[in-house]
């Protein structure tokens, strides 16, 4: 007889282990909380599917004895049941301290940049084992990407999710003007009229352009500025503001892990802040790891500077 993965379910595997344990019907029965006769039957189909007897009466007369054929599967089983009782738990269970899952993060340049000098030293020092990939997200298929868990967590806007997304604030950020130390304009507050002469270092994630919010700001006050340099990266810019007299202006909790070489000032006019927020697919809501991640985030998104973690 040729036995098929298929014939064999779960319940029979339990009925069979619980037989071998207790040797009776009765007690097997009362220990998976079913009746004898439903037993009886699972019995007959395991009889049937290994083409063994398994169990015959007792000399006693009282329970079962198990054949050597059902003996020999008793270890098999046993080994069986626990790995299945390990795979269902494996769902349930996230151990950061030993895990070595990998992490993909989706994010441009300016919240990444915000994020993760907060967040990977909180990761290292839980999940040493953890590896986080910060990658550039295509906004056009991040909802596909999301959803074949080819990225796990998408920083951006309102406007860049689909409706299909879990979303949740993550911070919201304003705006500092920065300058190196020992500019030499001093290090009064910047006027606007001092602001609009002023060389400007802009951040164009989008790459070269030379105007951006700022300018759409200072436009509306009939006002316009002088940007000399531009770049992609946010991490050039301390570097740049460092060697040259230019000013910036980027976010408060960027700027501030750089107040040993820069000095900060309040824009001299009004300007909106700007959130971000964290998405997620509804497939990976309940997976332990991907809610630990999220926690990781949110609490490194509440945190203002390194040394706070």
């Amino acid at each position: 007889m040729n036995l098929r993965i298929g014939d064999l379910d779960i319940n029979l595997l339990l009925a069979l282990d619980a037989l071998l344990q207790k040797q009776n019907v009765t007690h097997a029965a009362a220990k998976l909380n079913i009746s004898q006769s439903a037993l009886s039957g699972r019995l007959t189909r395991l009889r049937r599917i290994l083409n063994d007897p398994l169990f015959v009466p007792s000399s006693s007369g009282r329970g079962m004895t198990p054949t050597s054929h059902a003996q020999a599967l008793k270890p098999e089983l046993q080994r069986l049941l626990q790995q299945l009782t390990q795979f269902v738990q494996s769902a349930h269970i996230f151990n950061p301290a030993s895990s070595e899952r990998t992490f993909r993060i989706a994010a441009m340049d300016n919240p990444a940049a915000i994020l993760a000098p907060a967040l990977l030293p909180l990761i290292q020092a839980r999940a040493p084992g953890v590896r986080v990939a910060f990658t550039l997200p295509d906004k056009t298929g991040i909802s596909e990407h999301l959803e074949r868990a080819e990225v796990d967590l998408f920083i951006g806007t309102m406007r860049d999710a689909t409706p299909n997304l879990i979303g949740r604030m993550l911070f919201n950020e304003e705006f500092l003007t920065a300058q190196r130390k020992s500019h030499p304009r001093g290090t009064g507050q910047l006027s606007l009229d001092a602001f609009c002469e002023m060389d400007h270092l802009l951040i164009s994630t989008s790459g070269g352009l030379f105007n951006g919010m700022i300018d759409e700001t200072l436009a509306e006050l009939g006002r316009s500025r002088r940007v000399t340099v531009s770049v992609q990266s946010y991490a050039l810019a301390p570097l740049i503001l460092g060697a040259t007299d230019c000013i910036c202006t980027l976010p408060r909790r960027f700027l501030e892990r750089f107040t040993d070489s820069l000095d900060l000032f309040p824009p001299p006019m009004s300007l909106d802040t700007f959130s971000m927020q964290l998405f997620w697919h509804p497939t990976a809501s309940a997976d332990p790891a991907h809610r630990w991640l999220r926690a990781a985030v949110f609490e490194a998104a509440q945190t203002k500077n390194t040394d706070q973690i």
